[in-house]
């Protein structure tokens, strides 16, 4: 009966997983065509980023997986269930490694060879519409640099040896065989390891950029709300008139057949660009204000405010516990030399302490460990929209409904696979202990000692309690297995979390500074033609 009830909780489990797949497939694409640009889309390009999109949140996924998974099989009293057996409990711990094999593959795969090939193969197709073979050639040129860097990573993975050999004598044929032994041992976990890590230290610096900044913007925009359509519209309509009458002065100025002067002439230009974003942005305000959308967000007006207080909240508690964590480090660790690594937990952040609190009602402590993993990729997805696409300092591309163009969206999908790479490590920093064990048990063997005397007839018992912990009886995430490997990265994550807590904090002043957002934030330009107004009925009725 046991094992007939644990395979209907494992058909159960992958039913649920199913259905989350499917639920991650339909927002990808809703996503992505929403904010696609319908004159400029393109199959491939639409097929890459959704595709791109959709390994992303599954890679996000896999950690709460994980960690259910090792704590499920066991029992409360720290005994492991009836199905549970040593060859059971290694089938499952396979199938998740070879999950993340197979999602970190598909990450580097996307990574290094398909959406560099896909961007750079879109953007010869917009310079030359002929020959489709020589389009390709050239893709696959540019691409071959990003291929010769992955397998750069790989090699250096693979035949970097974590361990010195102990003979000094030792001759070069016997420490080129340790390198292929450490190799083979280790199946090519050490080589992706160390490619998914110098990806990490890239998804860190996104993470900073993006991430850092939507944690603070989104939940303060929700709580502010937009201005209201009608009152922008009216201003417009004052600022529409104001441009015309200056027009008009200027251009009564050539009514006795004098030209203008040159720098009335640039007035006139820049009047007149003017005017064709103001009555764009006319267009726009009218759609709006007539859409049932508008209509639909004002009557869950107050919902907003619930959840913009629920995600500062969150973002406070997620940076708190980081900044407790990082402080630890810096205080008991040996510093820089160990890469800041220290045994057990002397300050204890607010997440390590509500993981054991949550882990006595089932599924508390991975409702929230799904929700801050959740929260964390739908952050740097608004971080990027808002923002756009950055090098440096110069803007490359624009992320805006109906008008993203198609590198944008391979940009975007990029930067996720990169920042959810370094989601993993930031809880595990937060929780280390949660992440590699999630909420097992362990049996503690008890030896009770009696002594009885009699003295001046008082009776004296002496109790003595061992507690001999032993890791046997705990199963590690597979997760754990990617992490800690290479001392400099964690040494780099280390210092990134500080520069992610002040750019959350400078990014959380910069929004609470700030006024209400347009209701058309980033949806008219002084570079948009007037034939991208064209579509406005499919977003806003």
């Amino acid at each position: 009966a046991k094992m007939a009830a644990a395979a209907s909780d494992l058909l159960t489990g992958w039913f649920l997983f199913g259905l989350a797949l499917l639920a991650i497939l339909i927002f990808c694409w809703v996503y992505v065509r929403k904010y696609q640009s319908r004159r400029e889309s393109e199959v491939i390009s639409t097929i890459t980023a959704i595709f791109a999109l959709a390994v992303a949140l599954i890679t996000s996924a896999l950690l709460p997986v994980d960690i259910f998974l090792v704590s499920y099989m066991k029992n409360q009293n720290g005994t492991f269930k009836v199905w549970a057996n040593a060859n059971v409990s290694r089938q499952i711990e396979d199938t998740v490694l070879y999950g993340y094999y197979t999602l970190y593959s598909i990450i580097l795969f996307c990574v290094f060879l398909w959406i560099p090939f896909v961007y750079f193969y879109y953007e010869e197709k917009e310079e030359d519409d002929g020959n489709t073979c020589s389009e390709v050639k050239t893709a696959l040129k540019y691409t071959l640099g990003f291929i010769t860097i992955c397998a750069v990573l790989l090699l250096i993975g693979a035949f970097v040896p974590l361990d010195i050999p102990n003979k000094k004598n030792s001759t070069e044929w016997e420490k080129v065989k340790l390198l292929f032994e450490e190799l083979g041992s280790s199946h090519g976990l050490t080589a992706l390891s160390f490619s998914i890590s110098s990806l990490t230290v890239l998804g860190m610096l996104a993470a900073i950029t993006y991430t850092a900044y939507g944690m603070s913007a989104l939940p303060l925009n929700l709580i502010k709300g937009t201005t209201s359509a009608s009152y922008e519209r009216l201003e417009n309509t004052e600022d529409i008139e104001e441009v015309e009458q200056h027009l008009l002065r200027i251009k009564s100025k050539c009514r006795d057949g004098r030209p203008l002067s040159s720098r009335d002439r640039r007035t006139l230009q820049q009047l007149e660009e003017r005017l064709r974003t103001l009555r764009r942005r006319e267009r726009h305000l009218e759609s709006i204000e007539k859409s049932w959308w508008t209509k639909f967000c004002e009557a869950i007006r107050p919902l907003k405010i619930v959840w913009g207080v629920f995600f500062i909240i969150v973002a406070l508690l997620f940076t708190v516990s980081l900044f407790l964590s990082n402080l630890d480090k810096t205080l008991h660790s040996a510093g820089f030399d160990s890469s800041y690594i220290i045994l057990g937990t002397n300050l204890t952040n607010p997440l390590n302490m509500l993981l054991p609190v949550l882990q006595r009602v089932f599924p508390l402590d991975y409702i929230l460990i799904t929700t801050i993993v959740m929260y964390f990729i739908f952050t740097s997805m608004a971080g990027i929209r808002n923002m756009g696409i950055w090098f440096f300092w110069i803007r490359l591309y624009k992320i805006r409904r109906g008008k993203t163009r198609p590198q944008a969206l391979l940009f975007l999908c990029m930067i996720l696979l990169l920042i959810v790479l370094h989601t993993t490590y930031m809880i595990y920093s937060l929780a280390p202990q949660y992440v590699m064990y999630g909420s097992q048990k362990y049996l503690v063997q008890v030896r009770f000692i009696v002594a009885t005397y009699n003295q001046l007839g008082n009776i004296f018992r002496s109790l003595l309690l061992l507690f001999p912990f032993n890791l046997d009886q705990c199963i590690v995430t597979r997760t754990y297995l990617f992490l800690d490997k290479f001392w400099f990265f964690r040494a780099t994550y280390y210092f990134g979390n500080w520069a992610f807590i002040a750019v959350f904090l400078i990014g959380l002043i910069v929004s609470c500074c700030k006024g209400k957002k347009s209701v058309i934030e980033g949806e008219v330009d002084d570079d948009d033609s007037d034939m991208s107004d064209d579509d406005l009925s499919v977003y806003y009725h």
